[in-house]
């Protein structure tokens, strides 16, 4: 009763706090709450308040517009309207668990100028990716993971200026990484690429010997012939893993980088002996080299920072003729 009563002593009948939210925006989330099929979806999004209250929704405190939308649903039911699109200052726009969210990416996103981070994933998203997207200049983070995205990758994602990290992976995307892919301009910051669970295949791009990615995960796929234009001491790779494909090359020649944690090459074809200087690398915490057409000595002596021993035989077996220490003595 008190609550009531210093609610109407500060504002009395008829006369209600200024509402911080933009009036377009306000009109787009409408728009876009009801373009859904669900009796009353997105419940809390009640034109009678304040959008910069709704659930999933944040304006920046100085212009008032909406530059966060984040929409995590089990139950929300349709597509992506274009309408989003009015939402001309969103710099986040997540759509992540979604079950019943289909249909394609409408290419109307692309108009969403100030986009940094757009992520549609653990939805069932469809159709292929929109050449569109490519005219998000800002965008530094892309993830569309876990969708039933088809078709190609588009060559034009690496004209993004400013683009950190791309994420398609576990869809369905089919042919070959474009070559532009190996010709991203140098931002400062090493790109993350994750591929990996597609149906993609070919041979990698030579050109990608002069990208620093900061993470690559391309396995569960048909990729062939050469990949050790992955590998190099100049490099800052922390995570690379190219497992489960067909990959043929030398492992004897490549060279790590300092900076590696994961490293799974298992499920290749790759042949050739382990180099010595892996042991060097003292982050490395997981390594799998299983299943491939490698031979000789394992090499001993790691430096390991983070691991007190090597790895056990989960890590060699079932490849042509390795031997030593944790499989069986080589002969002499």
């Amino acid at each position: 009763m008190m609550l009531l009563l210093l609610f109407f002593l500060l504002f009395p009948v008829g006369v209600f706090p200024a509402e911080r939210c933009d009036g377009n925006d306000k009109t787009a989330l409408l728009k876009f709450k009801y373009s859904f099929s669900n009796p009353n979806p997105l419940p809390t999004w009640d034109p009678n308040f304040d959008c910069c209250d709704w659930y999933g929704v944040e304006c920046d405190e100085t212009t008032n517009f909406v530059t966060r939308l984040t929409i995590i649903s089990d139950y929300l039911s349709g597509t992506i309207p274009p309408v989003i699109a009015n939402l001309t200052h969103l710099q986040i726009l997540r759509f992540h668990k979604i079950p019943f969210l289909v249909g394609e990416i409408p290419p109307a996103i692309g108009k969403l100028s100030q986009l940094d981070s757009l992520e549609i994933s653990w939805c069932n998203i469809s159709a292929s990716i929109p050449n569109s997207l490519a005219d998000l200049k800002k965008l530094r983070f892309l993830e569309l993971s876990f969708n039933r995205l088809s078709g190609s990758i588009p060559p034009s994602l690496a004209t993004m200026p400013n683009i950190i990290h791309i994420d398609l992976s576990r869809n369905q995307l089919t042919g070959t990484i474009p070559e532009s892919f190996g010709h991203f301009h140098d931002r400062g910051t090493p790109l993350g690429l994750f591929l990996s669970h597609n149906k993609l295949w070919g041979e990698i791009p030579a050109s990608f010997a002069n990208i620093n990615f900061s993470g690559i995960d391309i396995s569960r796929n048909n990729f062939s012939g050469d990949g050790s234009m992955f590998f190099g001491t100049n490099k800052v790779t922390s995570t690379l893993v190219i497992s489960r494909n067909n990959f043929e090359f030398d492992f004897s020649k490549v060279r790590f980088m300092d900076s590696l944690v994961t490293l799974d090459i298992s499920h290749n074809k790759i042949n050739g002996s382990i180099p010595t200087q892996i042991t060097d690398a003292i982050l490395l915490q997981r390594l799998n080299v299983t299943y491939n057409r490698l031979c000789g000595e394992i090499p001993t002596g790691w430096k390991l920072k983070y691991r007190r021993e090597g790895f056990d035989n989960s890590s060699f077996f079932h490849n042509r003729c390795l031997c030593g220490v944790p499989l069986n003595p080589c002969k002499l």
